[in-house]
């Protein structure tokens, strides 16, 4: 997996495991990110796990991604939950480096393969996951409650 050229010249984020403190932090983000965003509690649910992770540039969070992995067959499969940057920090390679590390992670823990979905109107987005080897696999109509779909992606790591 490469960084896209045009965020390698970015200072790289400290990129570390979400704790409690962070919660705001990232709750802010994500209304600031999307239409529909998660309710605080849903981040709750995954503080200290070792595939919530957050960005930092000197000591602001300011940036995220949620992931996990679910028995699939026999075979971990991870899912990316949720992914976002704050929208004054976006492309300065947060989400890459954010997306590289939850990877990684899930790779060490044994994952082979891993999902996601995302609105099939968000560009920016999709160009991320198709950098780092996701390839679209379905169309899930009417996804979003407001009646967009969302494409399942998936990479084999």
């Amino acid at each position: 997996m490469t960084t896209p050229a045009s965020e390698s010249d970015a200072p790289a984020p400290t990129v570390r495991e979400a704790v409690k403190a962070d919660l705001l932090a990232v709750y802010r983000i994500e209304k600031a990110s999307f239409p529909q965003p998660w309710p605080f509690a849903a981040f709750q649910r995954y503080v200290e796990k070792p595939t919530f992770l957050v960005a930092e540039f000197g000591a602001g969070v300011v940036g995220y991604i949620v992931a996990d992995s679910v028995p699939n067959h026999g075979r971990p499969l991870g899912h990316v939950k949720d992914l976002a940057v704050h929208p004054d920090q976006r492309g300065q390679g947060v989400g890459s480096t954010l997306l590289q590390r939850a990877l990684g992670v899930m790779r060490t823990a044994g994952v082979a393969e891993v999902k996601l979905e995302v609105r099939e109107g968000n560009e920016r987005a999709r160009r991320l996951y198709e950098s780092f080897g996701f390839r679209h696999q379905r169309t899930v109509p009417r996804y979003y409650d407001d009646g967009e779909n969302a494409l399942v992606m998936v990479v084999d790591l």
